[in-house]
Parts: structure tokens; C-alpha cells; sequence
């Protein structure tokens, strides 16, 4: 079974008419793919949040954590205003249908509060270095000077949060492939 079939099985096994799934780990552990992987096998529609478009800017982990549970999940009117990484501020308002299907990646997607508020959490998990590899090999040097900047709010979060604690399933970069 691949793992988006065991991750559809458990949201089906919730019963929840409007699903909600978290999914965090570090950088470069592979929630941005497991997220478009499982959204591409959702059975109907469903709408994928990126906590890249939450965070403002590199120093702002905390911030978007707060937006997922503050804005993102809000039962009326959720939506959130998206970050303009260009232009280093904020831009359109994205609304989001309260009547279908939810998933939410990024570093600080799982908290006790957004947990509450969600039908399965995901924790990606990978070792740093790996982590740290796939990371700037995909973003480059932009990301290599921010590196220790973002471990540090990773670090704060994960000693805040636990949010491996928090989740239902783990998955690996083995498990992914």
C-alpha cells in the first residue's frame, strides 16, 4: 500500500464529511511532494495550503503556524492573505471553501491547537543533513544563507510543539519513493 493510500484509508476512517490533514516536518523532509502526491490521488476535490505562501518571510515560522490555526482552520470564512516573497510583503486575500476537503503542508502545519482543529496529522520525517541537501538543492543558495535562521525557528517549534507527538502516521523519504 502506498502511503497516500494509507493516508486516504485513515481520512476515510474518520467518517469526517469535511477532512482535514495536516502534514509537518522539517525542511527538505518531503511534504510538499507528499502533499501534491496525495492531493493528485484525493478521491474529488480538495484544496492543498503550502505554508510557503503563510510565512512572512524567513523569520516568520511562528507567524504562519499561528495563521494555519488563527485563519486557515477557522470554522466561518477560512482563508488566509498570502505572502508576497518578491516584494517582501503581504498580498491577495485567498479564501478557502469550508465545505471541501482541507490539506495543509509546512514547517509548523502541527500544533496542539491545529491538531484540535484537524482529522489526521502527518509528520515527515528525515535526518538533518539529508534535509538540509534536498533543501538547497531545490532552493539554492537563497535558502543556504537562511538555513540556521529557519533550523532555529524548526528547533523552537519542534521543542514548543512535539508535532511528531501529535501525528497519526510518519512517513520517510523511503516510504515516500
Amino acid at each position: 500500500m502506498t502511503v497516500e493510500a494509507a493516508i486516504l484509508r485513515a481520512v476515510a476512517a474518520t467518517g469526517s464529511a469535511r477532512p482535514v490533514v495536516l502534514i509537518d516536518g522539517g525542511a527538505g523532509a518531503g511534504k510538499t511532494t507528499l502533499a501534491a502526491s496525495l492531493a493528485e490521488a484525493w478521491p474529488g476535490r480538495v484544496q492543498l495550503v503550502g505554508m510557503d505562501a503563510l510565512y512572512p518571510g524567513w523569520g516568520g515560522l511562528a507567524a504562519g503556524s499561528a495563521t494555519v490555526a488563527g485563519s486557515v482552520l477557522r470554522p466561518d470564512d477560512p482563508g488566509y492573505r498570502r505572502w508576497d516573497w518578491a516584494a517582501s510583503r503581504p498580498a491577495e486575500w485567498v479564501a478557502l471553501d469550508p465545505s471541501l476537503p482541507l490539506l495543509v503542508e509546512g514547517c509548523g502545519a502541527l500544533t496542539p491547537r491545529t491538531r484540535a482543529r484537524a482529522d489526521l496529522g502527518v509528520w515527515c520525517e528525515l535526518e538533518e543533513a539529508e534535509r538540509r541537501r534536498r533543501a538547497i538543492a531545490r532552493d539554492g543558495e537563497l535558502f543556504a544563507s537562511h538555513w540556521e535562521e529557519w533550523e532555529a525557528q524548526e528547533a523552537e517549534h519542534w521543542r514548543a510543539h512535539r508535532p511528531w507527538e501529535l501525528a497519526d502516521i510518519t512517513v520517510s523519504p523511503v516510504s515516500l519513493a
